[in-house]
């Protein structure tokens, strides 16, 4: 077999990234959404963009906890995605890479499986962890043995191990803090200390997005917010959009009161940075887990002594919370004070941490080995799904 393309598919919980390899991938959002102001019509994916009024918006969501429950909805939205109006593709010709989270049940494997051989006709499939194409993209790059793979994502965050290009089980920490904890914790706390946002999930993430950023020092930040006028170099406005003008909100200095606007605003203030914080310590939201950097430090503890040094110098960050200002400082300056003073630490982040593991897969069918990898049509046929569990280690 010698295709010239491959059709790579980051499944994830909030967005799918997808596309073929020879080309740029496109993101997705991995929900089928509701508006009020088109009951008739549901959105799939990228179909929002033609929504006219987004507030209040409905999610029905395919992945449930950082696992994939709901399988009709899922499957309206791949057909959504392999259609023209998105990424068409041809399996017959196409060898697909598709991830999956770590750790997946069985039962959604066979079901994977099951659906992309003889729903789609699938040629060829690989199943892998999003995790380990990203870490196929920093060796591939850096040429290093041991590497820390920390994904911080939508429903979970991921701390994952790997030695000479194999996750190292044991190792593998996941904290139950992603982007969809800290927009409830941002809209529980708006809702009760200024308006009522509970229903507002697709703005108030917009509202996160655009306004948060993680402290390198949380009491004299927190010192600052509670100081007034001008001394207070941290508090701003969020401009609420109102699908007229204004389709997304922005972040603006606060206007004196004579000045003021007709437009609504939510004053944020410590709220910009004790939402990430969360990432950090997520006790506070009653979560008893470590936050990120101790969890890095856990995890190469229980690696083999020989790798920790290796494991230390290669983390890798990646995945939409990478984007919060500060995040990798943060980490780097966190994980440093932790870690043995022999040792040298060196944190990056990936230059798109949304796309970095479908950057991964580019890279990973671009290797000689590749075919060895995936399972074919005819050989889940004649072996059935136990061939699957046995070619992907997932």
């Amino acid at each position: 077999m010698s295709e010239t393309s491959c059709y790579i598919l980051d499944n994830g919980a909030y967005t799918a990234k997808v596309g073929l390899s020879t080309m740029e991938p496109k993101i997705v959002p991995n929900c089928i959404m509701k508006a009020k102001s088109e009951r008739r019509r549901p959105f799939i994916g990228s179909q929002l963009d033609e929504c006219r009024d987004a507030s209040g918006l409905f999610y029905i969501l395919p992945f449930q906890k950082g696992f994939l429950i709901n399988w009709d909805t899922q499957k309206t939205i791949w057909d959504f995605i392999f259609s023209k109006e998105c990424c068409p593709v041809n399996f017959s010709e196409t060898p697909l890479i598709l991830t999956e989270p770590l750790f997946n049940f069985h039962s959604i494997q066979e079901a994977m499986t099951e659906i992309f051989f003889e729903e789609y006709e699938c040629q060829s499939l690989l199943r892998i962890n999003a995790t380990d194409l990203a870490e196929y993209h920093y060796r591939k790059l850096h040429k290093n043995e041991g590497t820390v793979v920390v994904d911080s994502g939508y429903s979970f965050t991921y701390i994952v191990p790997y030695i000479n290009g194999k996750k190292y089980k044991e190792g593998i920490r996941r904290i139950d803090v992603g982007g969809k904890v800290l927009t409830n914790h941002l809209k529980e706390i708006l809702s009760y200390r200024q308006l009522n946002v509970m229903e507002e999930s697709y703005v108030i993430n917009q509202a996160k997005e655009d306004s948060c950023f993680v402290s390198h020092d949380f009491m004299g930040d927190m010192q600052i917010t509670r100081r007034t006028g001008s001394r207070n170099t941290i508090v701003k406005d969020y401009v609420l959009p109102d699908y007229t003008t204004l389709r997304r909100g922005y972040l603006r200095d606060i206007v004196r009161p004579n000045e003021d606007l007709e437009q609504q605003t939510l004053r944020m203030n410590n709220e910009r940075f004790s939402i990430p914080e969360l990432l950090f310590h997520p006790s506070d939201v009653g979560i008893p887990q470590m936050g990120i950097p101790e969890a890095i430090i856990n995890s190469i503890d229980s690696c083999p002594e020989g790798n920790k040094e290796s494991l230390l110098e290669n983390i890798i960050l990646y995945g939409g919370n990478a984007l919060f200002p500060g995040f990798r400082d943060r980490v780097f300056n966190e994980v440093r004070a932790l870690a043995l003073d022999h040792f040298d630490v060196n944190v990056s982040i990936a230059e798109n941490p949304i796309t970095y593991a479908w950057e991964g897969g580019k890279y990973l069918f671009k290797d000689p080995d590749f075919y060895s990898f995936c399972l074919t049509k005819e050989e889940y046929e004649e072996e059935g799904r136990n061939l699957a569990f046995e070619r992907f280690d997932i």
